[in-house]
């Protein structure tokens, strides 16, 4: 398989093991049942964070504080919240994904370590 088809493939899992997080946050904390909601939102939180930190990334202390908070922005807005949920929306989201790349690691799967949508991970 060609390096640009495999790289698609691992993309799109890995923005579905995203929208899976965001998913499993939204449903616990905004009451929201929608995976492809969860999807797009992964998807715009993670073209959100790669342009923000390109911009202003690199400055010190508060380049980061402000990748994070349009991230969280990303989130308040598509499911309606305010910040403290967002946070725990991306917060439950981020353990989720790191529980289901825990689980396909047993199964033989690869490490990944950028999944889009969840920050960090």
């Amino acid at each position: 398989m060609p390096p640009l088809e495999n790289s698609l493939i691992v993309f799109v899992v890995s923005l579905l093991i995203g929208g899976l997080g965001v998913y499993v946050g939204a449903s616990l904390l905004a009451g929201s049942r929608d995976y492809g909601h969860a999807v797009v939102t992964a998807a715009l939180g993670s073209l959100v964070w790669a342009v923000t930190s390109y911009l202003i990334g690199g400055v010190p202390v508060l380049g980061p504080v402000i990748v994070f908070l349009a991230y969280l922005a990303v989130i308040k807005w598509r499911y309606g919240t305010g910040w403290i949920t967002a946070a725990g929306i991306t917060l439950v989201a981020y353990v989720t994904v790191l529980v289901v790349l825990a689980i396909l690691s047993d199964f033989g799967a690869g490490l990944v370590t950028d999944i889009p949508g969840v920050p960090g991970v």
